[in-house]
């Protein structure tokens, strides 16, 4: 048997669903629609390294005389492992951090294993193809040495409690990140700086929820 709902049960199901917007919002506004990993833990994680590192003492002694003019820690951008149970696209922490740690003058980076292949390929490019001024064709043998690596690990821990008479019928979640980074010296191996955030969130789940 076929069934026909009547109009006036179907126009306002279609009223609800013509019924969306979309609208810009602040990007630094404290993000709180789930407790998965969102972009509020991602920038306070990176401005909290990056304040760390720009005033960091065990990197003093990397700016000496030889270096002339020019004291900026030279560094390489490794990556942060993703050791949550969460989808964390952990190159966004990097990326920022590198952003600001540009912006604040004590650093400066070198190209990682991404942009190498790109280097390579135009160097070859400018020796080879013919199509480029020889004396502005650029050369193998002149990047810069990086002397620090950047490197990290994202944690969590999740915990969950069931409902219960005790806790009014709500289901409780809880889960804790820890984003640890580390500079090492590239000449001795040496970690000569390291620093860990954390971060601790909360949810809780109506009979409905």
């Amino acid at each position: 048997m076929k069934l026909t709902l009547p109009i006036f049960a179907v126009l306002p199901l279609l009223a609800l669903a013509a019924c969306s917007s979309v609208k810009y919002d602040d990007p630094d506004k404290v993000e709180t629609l789930t407790i998965d990993f969102g972009s509020t833990d991602l920038q306070s994680m990176a401005s909290d390294m990056v304040t760390s590192l720009n005033g960091a003492p065990q990197l003093a002694y990397l700016d000496n005389p030889s270096k002339g003019t020019d004291k900026r820690i030279i560094m390489l951008m490794g990556g942060v492992n993703n050791r949550t149970s969460e989808h964390i696209d952990t190159e966004g922490i990097t990326d920022g951090i590198r952003s600001a740690l540009l912006q604040g003058g004590r650093f400066r980076f070198v190209a990682g294993e991404q942009g190498q292949g790109e280097i390579g390929d135009q160097v070859r490019f400018q020796q080879g193809s013919g199509r480029v001024d020889p004396t502005q064709a650029r050369a193998f043998g002149k990047q810069l040495g990086a002397e620090v690596i950047l490197t990290g690990n994202l944690r969590s821990i999740e915990k969950t409690k069931g409902r219960s008479l005790e806790s009014g019928l709500q289901k409780k979640e809880d889960v804790w990140y820890q984003f640890t980074l580390e500079c090492v010296n590239v000449e001795t191996g040496e970690i000569i700086w390291s620093n860990i955030k954390e971060i601790r969130k909360g949810e809780k789940r109506s009979v409905f929820g």
